[in-house]
């Protein structure tokens, strides 16, 4: 909100509420003073803006009308009035809710477009969600086999300063309201982008951020430890007599990130954990730890007081504290996910930053229990549970082990992320060999992570992560076979992550750029093409563009040919390259070089003529043109992925059982076999930029059975004595073939 807005004067019992006297108000009036009547969101702004914002007073904790302001802006206050909507109702016990189930999930949507708010080209006079509800791009999106659409973060989002808004830090993934942000469009536009999309067999989903806020009304309430509001937090109350441990605040910021010693000295002091396993986000100077200080904040009851609060992610970001007693960040979550189930209409949440939803000291000198803790397990049964409970499912971003995601499946989110196998299948294309990927399945399978239960994806918002949590943190002492020796985990990850960025970035690719420690800022045909050693993108052949678009198409099978949900982005569907740096020079400051993957793209040819987005994002060069001139030809990239997706639909390779990955003849060939409803089904794939040959065997393969080809029905071969056939494939070629009955002699 850009400016002050009008607040009603509040009743009887809310000024007795704000005179912070629990025995004479009831538990709303004390920990939701001042709420009037609950208007819808957008009656209540148009309310407050009669009243000229001078007449409201200064923004601090001392003035009445200000902390009501806040209180009615809170996502906490939303939550108990959906909740109450809810409680009592007997449609609450229709569904089953205890145990997570993939495939249920996948039925009602296994192919998904993922959305970037900030960044599609909107059709003109309209906004992002009101494209989004366009039929003809649905159209568009069944006739290439979309059935899902991942809205991406769409509620307000950034912080406050006072009366004023601060923009979003993180992509709006700092959530401050259960309103939708008006540069986005509307609830009402929310409410029939879904019932367009239920009208063409889709599915929308949301998103809610169960680790984190933004600086919003809740934050700032709690710095002025109002009611509940500092149990939202993981926040401590830091006595005045020991500010002297705490950082000075520059004038114009309202907090500063603790140095190593400062966290130190109050983790011996016995204020917070300390150390935690990793500091996300790391840059020396700006984040040196997972904790920052307030400067000075005046409460309603006449006292200045200094917090230090964690935050995994930015310093605008300070995280939820799920096991306050007041269990007021649960409520919160949970308000936030009813908001979009049972009132805008989505069908399914994204959990993003579940994975670090509880902290705990260690009784050594060792970092804090960070990562895998059994609080963020029993939290993710929770949220996911109350989802099911309400007839939706969910997915969870965790970008953990593999172990961590194993276990956090068992009684969590329906489905995952496929951070398994991302970095792995860009290693395969990068060098030709497929045996880092072959490795990473095999220790899914070996750990419990089935296909099924993944979200395979192309391009997303972030980085091309090779963070390799699994190899480089977990499990960085133990032995991996790989490449005829015994390497260390942590080795491993070393030397994968080297030869990605010696491959993909620098002299090789100087389109693409590394993003802190956590990946590559890059789109999937920019990787591509520093693979197949494109170094200049600006003068792509015909020729080089067809190279990049089959190289693509394969990554496409790789994720669709397996059982799980694929997922793609607009990025992915327009064949967009990166942005030169120039281009988003303000946004890559700060070192957040992910900005130049995130370019403008219109699916639609809404705007021919448009430079960017409604957002500011510049408009990308696209290799593969808009969905309409796409579909009309046979050879481009959405009409052969169409055909890639009516396989998969068609043999129900998305609910399949993954069975073997092979040892393969031929370095560049992955093999995948597949128990279906029909039969056995093999995706047999080149990684290569050159013809291969080579042979298909496994144990799951009965002698004397004929292998058919799925796309065209044509036998390609007879599997012999030793469960094998032969197999030739062109330069980045992948073939999904069906196993039928061995033949009689």
């Amino acid at each position: 909100m850009n400016e002050r807005v009008e607040k009603p004067e509040p009743s009887t019992d809310a000024d007795e509420a704000t005179t912070h006297e629990p025995s004479e108000v009831s538990y709303d009036e004390q920990f939701y003073p001042a709420r009037p009547r609950r208007l819808r969101p957008r009656a209540r702004l148009r309310l407050f803006a009669r009243r000229p914002k001078e007449q409201i007073g200064r923004p601090s904790g001392d003035n009445e009308h200000y902390v009501s302001w806040l209180v009615d802006q809170s996502m906490l206050a939303d939550a108990t009035e959906f909740a109450r909507k809810l409680s009592g109702q007997g449609s609450m016990w229709q569904n089953p809710f205890a145990n997570p189930d993939a495939r249920a999930a996948i039925d009602k949507t296994s192919v998904w477009f993922t959305a970037y708010p900030i960044s599609m080209i909107t059709k003109p006079g309209s906004s992002f969600l009101g494209t989004l509800g366009d039929p003809d791009l649905w159209e568009a999106f069944q006739a290439i086999g979309i059935d899902g659409l991942h809205t991406g973060p769409v509620k307000k989002a950034g912080g406050l300063d006072g009366w004023d808004a601060t923009p979003s830090i993180d992509g709006h993934f700092d959530r401050i309201s259960t309103q939708i942000d008006v540069e986005f469009g509307t609830e009402d536009e929310f409410r029939a982008m879904c019932e367009v999309a239920t009208a063409h067999d889709g599915t929308v989903i949301d998103d809610i951020v169960p680790g984190h806020t933004g600086k919003g009304a809740d934050f700032r309430l709690a710095e002025m430890k109002v009611g509940d509001y500092p149990g939202i937090f993981h926040m401590i109350e830091i006595p005045e007599d020991d500010w002297h441990l705490l950082p000075r605040v520059p004038r114009g910021r309202d907090s500063v990130n603790l140095d190593a010693e400062a966290e130190n000295q109050l983790q011996k002091a016995g204020y917070i954990i300390g150390r935690l396993q990793r500091v996300i986000f790391y840059e020396p100077g700006l984040k040196d730890t997972n904790w920052s200080a307030t400067a000075p904040v005046l409460g309603p009851d006449g006292v200045e007081r200094r917090w230090v609060y964690l935050h995994y992610f930015k310093e605008g970001q300070p995280s939820i504290n799920w096991l306050d007693p007041s269990f007021a960040g649960m409520r919160l979550v949970i308000g936030d996910a009813l908001h979009s189930l049972g009132d805008l209409g989505s069908g399914a949440l994204r959990l993003d930053a579940n994975g670090f939803l509880g902290v705990e000291r260690n009784t050594d000198d060792s970092p804090a229990w960070s990562e895998g803790h059994p609080l963020s397990e029993a939290s993710n049964q929770f949220i996911a549970s109350m989802v099911r409970k309400v007839g939706g499912f969910t997915f969870q971003e965790l970008n953990l082990s593999i172990t961590d995601i194993a276990r956090s499946s068992a009684r969590g989110a329906d489905l995952s992320y496929d951070f398994v196998t991302r970095p792995a299948y860009h290693h395969a294309m990068a060098t030709a060999d497929t045996e880092f990927l072959r490795l990473t399945l095999h220790v899914a399978a070996e750990l419990g992570v089935e296909p099924v239960q993944l979200v395979h994806a192309l391009q997303n918002h972030d980085e091309m992560t090779y963070e390799l949590v699994h190899f480089a943190a977990v499990h960085k002492d133990e032995v991996f076979d790989f490449r005829g020796e015994q390497v260390l985990g942590g080795d491993l990850a070393v030397l994968i992550r080297g030869e990605l960025t010696d491959r993909l970035t620098g002299e090789a690719g100087p389109y693409n750029s590394t993003f802190t420690q956590n990946g590559i800022a890059s789109t999937t045909a920019t990787i591509i093409a520093a693979s197949l050693g494109f170094t200049d993108i600006d003068n792509l052949s015909t020729d080089q563009v067809d190279e990049i678009q089959n190289a693509h198409l394969l990554l496409a099978m790789f994720n669709a040919w397996q059982p799980g949900v694929f997922a793609l982005s607009g990025w992915d569907l327009v064949g967009a390259l990166t942005l030169e740096r120039k281009q988003v020079a303000a946004l890559v400051a700060s070192g957040d070089t992910r900005w130049i993957h995130r370019s403008a793209y219109d699916l639609m040819d809404y705007q021919p003529a448009a430079t960017e987005s409604t957002s500011k994002m510049p408009r990308g060069r696209s290799l593969y043109g808009t969905l309409p001139d796409q579909l009309v030809d046979p050879r481009s990239f959405a009409s052969r992925l169409a055909a890639i997706l009516r396989v998969r639909n068609q043999f129900g390779l998305a609910t399949g059982t993954q069975l073997d990955v092979p040892q393969v003849s031929n370095r560049a060939m992955l093999v995948m076999v597949h128990q279906l409803d029909i039969g056995r089904q093999i995706t047999v794939l080149n990684f290569a930029a050159q013809p291969i040959s080579g042979t298909v065997r496994s144990e799951h393969l009965p002698p004397r059975s004929v292998v058919v080809d799925m796309t065209t029905g044509i036998q390609v071969g007879e599997v012999d004595d030793l469960h094998s056939f032969a197999i030739s494939l062109e330069p980045h070629e992948g073939l999904t073939l069906l196993v039928g009955e061995p033949q009689d002699d």
